[in-house]
């Protein structure tokens, strides 16, 4: 999984996301268990989907469903590999960013 790169959209404000909708992640995103819904109000569900996303989604995918105000927020709860915690934490301190921790 180390060597796949990691989504990152160039620009700041591309990183919108969808907040307080209920949402379905697609299959490369989420791609074992049953399919299912998540509620973007709630913050543990809004967790849920950080990390998948984060971990497994394309650049698109980041743009539509992360927020940049909630990540920065949940960053210090985000179960996340090595390698994508440590490219983001770089985009974030590129930008003076300064996540939760």
């Amino acid at each position: 999984p180390a060597a796949r790169s990691v989504a990152i959209p160039a620009e700041l404000a591309a990183v919108r996301g969808e907040a307080d909708h209920v949402v379905r992640l697609p299959a490369h995103v989420r791609w074992s268990g049953p399919e299912r819904t998540y509620d973007l109000s709630d913050s543990t569900e809004r967790r849920l989907v950080y990390e998948q996303v984060l971990a497994e989604g394309t650049v698109a995918d980041v743009e539509r469903f992360v927020g940049l105000d909630d990540l920065l927020e949940l960053w210090a709860d985000l179960v996340l590999p090595g390698h994508v915690r440590r490219a983001w934490e770089t985009w974030f301190l590129d930008r003076g960013l300064h996540p939760a921790c």
